[in-house]
């Protein structure tokens, strides 16, 4: 049958079933987006603090990841690079790995992210590096 036909409609429909979850998953991301974008974390009392930072008054990986987030839905690329450039980053791979996704959800090829355990080293590595840095005088500049 044609694209007209009935033959195109169970098309259609395939597609939108196979794009479904890059396209839940964009959802749920963009929700979140938009809730710290309307809620500033920048005001006290909104979001819980840090334990980590609260408790020994060291930055993890993930502090100002809020701020960072709220910054950058507000297109304010500087301040959300100061709050946590780690987390920028991390929105930079998210988008990518999301495109790839899709793309290959439409051509009904299965995503696979097959990083070899040197990888997953070096990133722990990096974010090891971020945590140890933004939290001595020098790295200052990294810190939220």
């Amino acid at each position: 049958m044609d694209a007209a036909g009935v033959g195109g409609g169970a098309r259609h429909r395939g597609i939108a079933r196979r794009v479904a979850a890059p396209l839940a998953a964009l959802g749920g991301v963009a929700a979140a987006f938009a809730y710290v974008g309307t809620i500033d974390p920048n005001e006290p009392g909104h979001y819980p603090v840090c334990p980590l930072l609260r408790f020994t008054g060291i930055y993890c990986p993930g502090c100002g990841g809020l701020r960072s987030a709220h910054a950058f839905i507000h297109g304010d690329l500087a301040t959300a690079l100061g709050a946590n450039a780690a987390a920028v980053a991390g929105y930079a791979v998210f988008a990518v790995v999301w495109v790839v996704w899709l793309a290959r959800s439409v051509q009904s090829r299965p995503l696979r992210i097959g990083l070899t355990p040197g990888w997953w080293w070096a990133v722990g590595s990096v974010l090891l590096a971020f945590s140890v840095v933004r939290n001595l005088p020098f790295g200052s500049a990294l810190a939220p």
